[in-house]
């Protein structure tokens, strides 16, 4: 391109994955390469602790479209990726891992369903070659709850091999695991997604970083995820309409005792239920009142920062 800026970014965190780089870095260059486009290579070093980022410093020196970004200590996969998309100037990004898992062939795979018109394209792992009680199984039971709660339908949202175009990632801050919830967060921009089968191969070297209680991290993601999605900019919604339930539900009971106290004589200051009435109505008013404090944040997120609440496609002046 004339102006220097590389059409394709590919954004790769690594985490202790000293015995995998190399292979990984070469197998990835020649595929880039055959794409005939002009590229480059972010490799987040995560805060490794084995010998990973002298041999990036290594292969940096003989290529210039690699860069190597070394985290102070380990952020997280989230966080790598962030950091990678910050530094990215290609006008497509495209992640994957470098535990040799994935093919980096693949990756014309999701850049040609990309030009078809989607904005997100993500990779299905067909064939899995991992533990199906520790891996698959939690895997498909978890893809299945996220796409019927989020609305985004994938079969396997936590494939990192992924292609979004350059606006995407733009507009989505990630925090805790939210990285694999990218095409359902950017979903409120109307965003297109696509999926394609890709191959999935054995780790040959290095322990994986995954076990069941990311399962576990994973959902609680969701629960923020659905509450981005539905109710960013309007969270009165949520605790206004719980509060009110809650409120009136205590009122109810409040009034039931009153009337047995006032017209039938029977004493209420022994029962339960008098109780029950009071947290109720305590418990309406204070998520009314989170409502309200949940307002006034939003309002201040999207104004101090000049933050939109649309995107725009495209635009003819």
């Amino acid at each position: 391109m004339s102006d220097g800026q590389p059409e394709l970014s590919i954004v790769v965190p690594a985490y202790n994955e000293e015995d995998n780089l190399e292979p990984f870095y070469l197998g990835l260059r020649e595929a880039v390469e055959g794409l005939g486009k002009e590229y480059e290579i972010i490799i987040v070093d995560d805060g490794s602790i084995d010998g990973s980022f002298q041999l990036l410093r290594r292969l940096h020196a003989d290529d210039p479209h690699l860069k190597a970004v070394r985290l102070r200590r380990n952020f997280g996969q989230s966080a790598a990726f962030a950091a990678g998309f910050d530094r990215a100037r290609g006008r497509v990004i495209v992640t994957l891992d470098a535990d040799l898992q994935f093919d980096p062939k693949d990756i014309s795979k999701l850049l040609d369903k990309l030009a078809e018109g989607y904005d997100v394209v993500s990779g299905w792992r067909i064939g899995r070659q991992e533990s199906l009680l520790t891996r698959r199984l939690p895997s498909t039971v978890a893809n299945r709850l996220i796409s019927s709660i989020t609305g985004i339908k994938l079969h396997d949202y936590g494939c990192s091999l992924k292609a979004y175009r350059v606006e995407v990632t733009q507009n989505v801050q990630l925090y805790g695991e939210l990285h694999r919830f990218i095409p359902a967060l950017a979903s409120w921009m109307g965003v297109r997604v696509a999926e394609v089968p890709v191959s999935h191969h054995r780790r040959r070297f290095g322990k994986s970083k995954y076990d069941l209680s990311r399962t576990i991290r994973v959902l609680l993601d969701l629960l923020t995820v659905k509450f981005l999605l539905s109710y960013s900019t309007r969270p009165m919604q949520v605790f206004g309409l719980l509060g009110m339930v809650s409120f009136a539900a205590g009122t109810t009971i409040a009034a039931y005792l009153s009337f047995i106290r006032l017209f039938l004589g029977s004493p209420i200051a022994d029962r339960p239920l008098l109780l029950l009435a009071m947290l109720l109505i305590f418990v309406g008013v204070q998520l009314v009142s989170m409502g309200l404090l949940g307002e006034l944040t939003i309002r201040t997120y999207h104004e101090a920062q000049g933050k939109k609440i649309y995107a725009i496609r495209e635009m003819l002046e």
